[in-house]
C-alpha cells in the first residue's frame, strides 16, 4: 500500500485549500454542506413570532430573538412577512413610516440578536488562538443602499464593523470578522455579544475614522461615511432572513432546524401562553387575600428568573384575578388565583407573557 503525502488539496480554479493537512496527522476541511449546531443565531429564518407578526413599537415585538431598536424622530413598522428567497418562507421587514432626514448625533436605528457568554467559549476570544466569525444573511430593500453589520463585545466594550450592500433583489451577504485576541467572553448566562444590523446612525457612532473589520474601542468609529440613512424617505424598506453566525472563515449553507427545535430554543428567552386556564377552590379568609397557589413550570427552563406580565384576564363571573406569588426562578413560578369578593371557586382565563431576554 502506498501513501500520498501532501500539505493540502485544492480545486484547479480555487484560491484556497479545501483540505489543509497538519504535521500531526490531522486536517482542517472547508465543508459547505449542513453540519449541525454550528449556527449561533436562533430563529435566523424568522419562522417563530410568538409575540405577533407586526408592530410599530421598538424592541422585541415580532420575530423571536431579533430586537428592532431605534430612537430619534424616525419611525418604522417591523413585521414578519411571507417574502423570502428560495429555501425560506419568512423574513423580517422594516418599513419606514416617518422620515428623519437629519438624524441627531445620538440616533441609532438597528436590528440585533444577543448571545450568552457561556455559548461563545469555543470562539476562544481573548487568546492567541482566537477564531474568526463569519456572518451570512439574505437582504433586499426598495432601493440600493449600504448598511453596516457589527459585532459588539459587551464584556470588553469592543467593536468590529463591516458594510454591506442591498439591492431590490434578494442577495446573500457573507462577512468574515477577524479574530480578536483581546478580551475574553465571560462564561455565564449574561449578555456577552451583539450582532447588529445598523440602518441609521448619528455622528456619535459615525463621526470618527471607520476601519472595516478591525477590532477597536472607539464609539465614533463604528459606522462609515457610506452608510445609508434608512429614514431618509418613507419609501425605505429593509428585508432580512437566513441569518447565520458561525466559527471560522467559511460561510456554510444555512442550518435549517426543525420548527420544534427552533421554538424550544426561542422559549429559553420568551414564552407566551394564550387563554391559559387557571383556577380551583380558594380558601382565603378575606377578599383579595392569598387565594389558590398553583405552580407553573416553564417548558423549557428559561435563561434566568423571568419577568411575567398578565393580559386579557377573564374571570368568567367568579370574581377572580391572578398575580404572582413571591416564588419565582428560571424553572417555575407560583401563581396566585384569588377572589376579589369572598371565599369560593375562582377561575381565570389569561394571556401570560414570560420574558428572560438578555
Amino acid at each position: 500500500m502506498s501513501t500520498l503525502k501532501v500539505d493540502g488539496i485544492r480545486s484547479n480554479s480555487a484560491t484556497s485549500d479545501a483540505i489543509t493537512l497538519a504535521s500531526d496527522g490531522t486536517c482542517t476541511a472547508n465543508i459547505t454542506n449542513n453540519l449541525s449546531n454550528r449556527n449561533l443565531i436562533i430563529n435566523g429564518d424568522m419562522r417563530i413570532a410568538q409575540r405577533g407578526t407586526s408592530s410599530t413599537s421598538s424592541g422585541f415585538q415580532t420575530v423571536d430573538r431579533f430586537a428592532y431598536d431605534r430612537n430619534g424622530t424616525g419611525a418604522a413598522t417591523q413585521s414578519q412577512v411571507a417574502d423570502a428567497p428560495e429555501g425560506f418562507k419568512y423574513s423580517l421587514k422594516i418599513d419606514c413610516t416617518t422620515a428623519e432626514t437629519s438624524p441627531a448625533a445620538n440616533v441609532y436605528n438597528l436590528i440585533s440578536q444577543k448571545f450568552e457568554g457561556q455559548n461563545l467559549q469555543h470562539i476562544k476570544k481573548g487568546t492567541s488562538n482566537a477564531q474568526s466569525l463569519t456572518a451570512s444573511f439574505y437582504v433586499k430593500g426598495n432601493a440600493a443602499a449600504t448598511y453596516t453589520c457589527e459585532l459588539r463585545d459587551q464584556d470588553n466594550t469592543r467593536f468590529n464593523s463591516q458594510t454591506f450592500n442591498v439591492t431590490t433583489s434578494w442577495s446573500r451577504v457573507t462577512l468574515t470578522f477577524a479574530p480578536d485576541t483581546t478580551g475574553a467572553f465571560d462564561s455565564d448566562n449574561n449578555l456577552s455579544l451583539y450582532l447588529f444590523f445598523w440602518l441609521s446612525a448619528g455622528s456619535d457612532f459615525s463621526g470618527g475614522t471607520f476601519s472595516s473589520n478591525t477590532w477597536h474601542t472607539t464609539n465614533a468609529n463604528r459606522i462609515g461615511d457610506g452608510q445609508t440613512n434608512f429614514f431618509d424617505s418613507t419609501d425605505r424598506t429593509f428585508f432580512l432572513t437566513g441569518v447565520q453566525l458561525e466559527v471560522g472563515s467559511v460561510a456554510t449553507d444555512f442550518e435549517h432546524r426543525s420548527f420544534a427545535q427552533e421554538l424550544a430554543l426561542c422559549k429559553r428567552y420568551f414564552q407566551f401562553y394564550d387563554n391559559l386556564n387557571q383556577g380551583g377552590r380558594s380558601y382565603q379568609s378575606t377578599a383579595n387575600g392569598v387565594g389558590l397557589i398553583t405552580p407553573f413550570v416553564f417548558q423549557p427552563t428559561m435563561r434566568a428568573a423571568p419577568t411575567i406580565t398578565f393580559a386579557n384576564v377573564d374571570h368568567g363571573g367568579s370574581q377572580a384575578n391572578i398575580r404572582m406569588s413571591n416564588y419565582k426562578n428560571s424553572t417555575q413560578v407560583s401563581l396566585d388565583v384569588y377572589s376579589t369578593d369572598s371565599t369560593g371557586d375562582v377561575w381565570v382565563v389569561v394571556d401570560i407573557s414570560i420574558s428572560a431576554e438578555l
